[in-house]
């Protein structure tokens, strides 16, 4: 049964017409049922990421040149010595919607759901934003914004070369010495579950880089959960603390002991 409630609505629109409203127990059945098709997208999306992990790469053989903080820099340079580089083309210069205040509005909805980088760092990734805003303009929106993204000006044809001069859109590379290939690109409708620290690893050649994940032979993993840490606390090559290896351990004995429940 459907029911139909106030809305809020004036000129005579029809009413919302809302689920029906049910015992917690007819509520908990429901969920139980749709979670089954959730996990199912779950394990979904990690097949996909391991497919993305298998994807071939395209060397980048051209030499770009970007503008920063500290000057000029190369694509190299915005690998800040880490291997995986990820790079989202934000429109804010010359006439696009809110120059020079502002950058487009649905990059800056980008920018502002962006998690902390120290994350990424600590799985060898870098995020950086790209513009052709002059650096200046650049230092002034991040300070209005709140936003602490490495965020460059591009000067050549950077963007059109990887698909991004007309259209927002999200490429990631890999470093291998000073060889650098081009190993993913999304854009569209794909841009907009970017900003989270999981959503980023699983475009990355390496992934999330935990022990649990399809990853071809040779690719560094390490023990679930054992990683992560406070954004202002992680120390490059440091042991897992014993405590944190405690609890997760702990809540990972919770979670497979829960999902063992819910087969049987």
């Amino acid at each position: 049964m459907i029911t139909s409630v106030g809305n809020g609505r004036e000129g005579g629109q029809p009413a919302m017409q809302t689920p029906p409203v049910v015992s917690p127990q007819e509520w908990e059945a429901a969920r139980q049922q749709l979670l089954v098709k959730e996990k199912a997208q779950t394990r979904a999306r990690d097949a996909l990421a391991a497919e993305r992990r298998r994807m071939p790469w395209m060397a980048v053989e051209k030499a770009y040149a970007f503008e920063g903080l500290a000057g000029k820099a190369s694509l190299l340079d915005l690998f800040d010595g880490r291997r995986q580089l990820i790079v989202y083309r934000a429109f804010f210069e010359l006439g696009v919607f809110g120059w020079p205040e502002h950058a487009c509005r649905g990059c800056s909805m980008v920018a502002d759901q962006v998690a902390h980088p120290a994350h990424l760092n600590a799985r060898d990734t870098t995020l950086v934003f790209v513009s052709r805003a002059p650096q200046e303009d650049i230092r002034r929106l991040k300070s209005r914004m709140g936003w602490n993204i490495p965020w460059f000006t591009i000067t050549d044809s950077f963007d059109a070369d990887f698909g991004v001069d007309e259209w927002h859109g999200t490429n990631v590379f890999y470093r291998d010495g000073d060889r650098v290939f081009r190993t993913y690109f999304i854009n569209n409708r794909g841009d907009e579950q970017m900003g989270s620290t999981w959503n980023y690893l699983d475009i990355t050649p390496l992934g999330r880089q935990e022990v649990w994940e399809d990853s071809p032979e040779g690719y560094p993993q390490t023990p679930t959960y054992k990683w992560w840490n406070w954004h202002d606390s992680y120390v490059a090559d440091a042991a897992p603390d014993e405590k944190w290896v405690a609890v997760s351990d702990a809540g990972e004995a919770a979670f497979r002991s829960q999902e063992g429940s819910m087969k049987t």
